[in-house]
């Protein structure tokens, strides 16, 4: 609890408005990577509290659209769409379809961590399985040439899963920002240039 009381991310996020210092994350990435662009089309899995949806929805500004999934509630932010539900679910996936008219992303985000457990070794799987569910989603939906961003955690099963995410995307790297603490395990993948994605006739681009 002190830890997160003095973090400066912490003490920014909240002079600045933001909803958590995740959204320092996602803004260092895109500065460095260019992610984010007015009128994109975006979506962020495991939403909630919203600090991921927030900085995109300011970076794709007004044109853009942003769409939040969380089986969490999550408190309204303007300019992003929230769609409370298992995105795992047929329900929650035609309620998002529907809104999609169409269109696929040009992104996804993900930085859903697991419940920690304490024992690194099921925290590890446990977030894992988080990034290949994100993985599943973004390969499914995103249109041709999308992009990944997706917390990953360091340990046994990371080679494989970057491995996994080479056989989809031209392009995989890691960024780890100033914001993730230097003793969290986590790593984001940056995966670039969906392959074999088929195109849509009603997508805009």
């Amino acid at each position: 609890m002190r830890e997160h009381v003095t973090d400066p991310y912490v003490q920014q996020a909240r002079k600045e408005g933001w909803r958590s210092r995740a959204a320092f994350k996602l803004m260092e990435i895109d500065d460095r990577d260019k992610l984010l662009r007015p009128g994109d089309l975006v979506v962020d899995l495991g939403a909630a509290p919203g600090g991921w949806s927030q900085a995109a929805a300011r970076r794709v500004g007004p044109k853009g659209r942003v769409f939040a999934l969380d089986l969490l509630e999550m408190q309204g932010l303007g300019g992003v769409e929230f769609i409370q539900g298992d995105f795992r679910e047929d329900a929650t996936l035609r309620r998002f379809e529907t809104l999609l008219a169409g269109q696929r992303p040009h992104l996804t985000l993900s930085d859903m961590a697991p419940n920690i457990s304490g024992v690194s070794l099921i925290d590890q799987a446990r977030g894992m399985a988080l990034a290949e569910l994100a993985l599943e989603f973004a390969v499914t939906h995103l249109r041709p040439e999308g992009a990944l961003l997706v917390k990953a955690f360091q340990g046994s099963d990371y080679a494989r899963f970057v491995k996994t995410m080479r056989e989809h995307f031209a392009s995989v790297v890691p960024r780890k920002p100033k914001a993730s603490r230097d003793r969290s395990a986590e790593v984001y993948l940056l995966g670039r240039g969906l392959i074999g994605a088929s195109p849509v006739s009603s997508i805009e681009t």
